[in-house]
């Protein structure tokens, strides 16, 4: 099971990720960053009223809990098309849909934020839906031989904004993404000091779910459909633009799961979202940026976090904009991972008597008791 807590920030705070609202009882820890606009924020109060409309205080151990960083891609040429007309997203013109030059702005934007509030230093993995608009470069040509072609805006996003700096081919460290790729006037970006940046079905957008097997290791097998713009290239193609991204945990090259005329219903994508949260919380890392799609992020979070205030509620499961980045907290309450805590300490070291104050009291007061039974 999982439960998300999600934080409120002073909007006035100089830094506004770090900040958070201290309140009598009852405090929360997460924060939003939105690219274009300014941060979300909300007052949260411990009154009675905010009791009896869900929320209060909720305890967990600490290596029960995972934090994450919630990424929606950059803006894509679908997204400007599809504002316009719906049926653009059923245009083949849209396969696996590009960065536009103001998606470009946004990763940049938020590349920014994350490496002046010190985020970057704290993720240790990015997991990224195997789109090109989530990956961090849009591709017009490869090298010259490759025409006509763009590539995975998740990817682009993912590369974009946690990747390292200028590449250098004086290292034996290999890119995340290939030089003036599609002569897109983008350097490449080298993978030193970047978090490991893994790419995963799971979170991909809309899908079609079919019976199969699942993976330990990957999250259950599905597939997905109906709009062009959420299928996917090849991964051989993939890893000649992003060679230091891992695609270890895609099982089929080719994107053999898409369908043209299926598509998840939204049960179904939360039912998949959820599935993924489960398997975030057995994987070792602790905090996990995760790049993925508007479609998935809103279905799955609509069915989380019902248990809390209406506006902490909204603040957990409204839609995201392009390039917005939230700050939350899954919680492990039905020992789905096996962590260990690496901070708890049993005490007793060396072993001596220690019985607690109220028990000592107890037994105490029971010897002074006329008539009392011997233990």
């Amino acid at each position: 099971m999982i439960t998300t807590t999600t934080t409120c920030i002073n909007p006035n705070h100089p830094n506004n990720f770090h900040s958070s609202s201290h309140i009598p009882n009852l405090r929360f820890s997460s924060s939003s960053y939105r690219v274009g606009g300014a941060p979300r924020s909300l007052r949260c109060s411990a009154s009675q009223s905010v009791m009896d409309n869900g929320g209060g205080l909720s305890l967990f151990p600490l290596h029960r809990t995972k934090t994450i960083h919630l990424v929606r891609h950059a803006q894509g040429i679908h997204n400007v098309e599809g504002d316009k007309n719906y049926n653009a997203y059923m245009s083949p013109e849209y396969f696996d849909a590009r960065l536009t030059e103001l998606g470009w702005q946004q990763v940049d934007n938020l590349r920014k934020h994350v490496h002046s509030t010190g985020l970057i230093n704290k993720i240790d993995v990015v997991i990224t839906s195997p789109l090109t608009r989530l990956l961090g470069i849009v591709i017009w040509f490869l090298h010259g031989l490759v025409h006509g072609l763009s590539f995975p805006m998740t990817i682009q996003t993912a590369v974009g904004v946690f990747g390292g700096e200028g590449y250098t081919d004086k290292t034996d460290i290999l890119p995340l993404m290939i030089a003036n790729a599609g002569n897109s006037g983008r350097a490449a970006i080298s993978s030193l000091n970047s978090p490991p940046i893994l790419a995963v079905e799971q979170c991909r957008e809309h899908l079609v779910i079919q019976e199969a097997s699942v993976r330990s290791d990957a999250g259950p097998s599905i597939s997905w459909g109906v709009h062009p713009c959420d299928k996917r290239r090849s991964i051989g193609e993939y890893q000649c633009l992003f060679p230091a991204v891992d695609f270890s945990l895609i099982e089929s090259d080719d994107d053999s799961a898409w369908k043209a005329d299926v598509r998840e219903t939204k049960e179904e994508v939360a039912t998949r979202g959820k599935n993924f949260f489960n398997w975030l919380l057995t994987r070792k890392e602790k905090e996990i940026a995760i790049v993925t799609h508007s479609g998935f992020l809103f279905h799955t979070l609509a069915t989380l976090g019902n248990d809390c205030h209406p506006l902490v509620k909204k603040e957990i499961s409204s839609h995201f904009a392009n390039c917005e980045l939230r700050s939350m907290v899954i919680v492990d309450r039905s020992n789905v991972g096996s962590e260990f805590s690496s901070t708890n300490y049993p005490g007793k070291i060396p072993s001596g008597l220690d019985a607690p104050s109220d028990a000592a009291g107890d037994q105490n007061q029971e010897k002074n008791t006329p008539n009392s039974l011997p233990k």
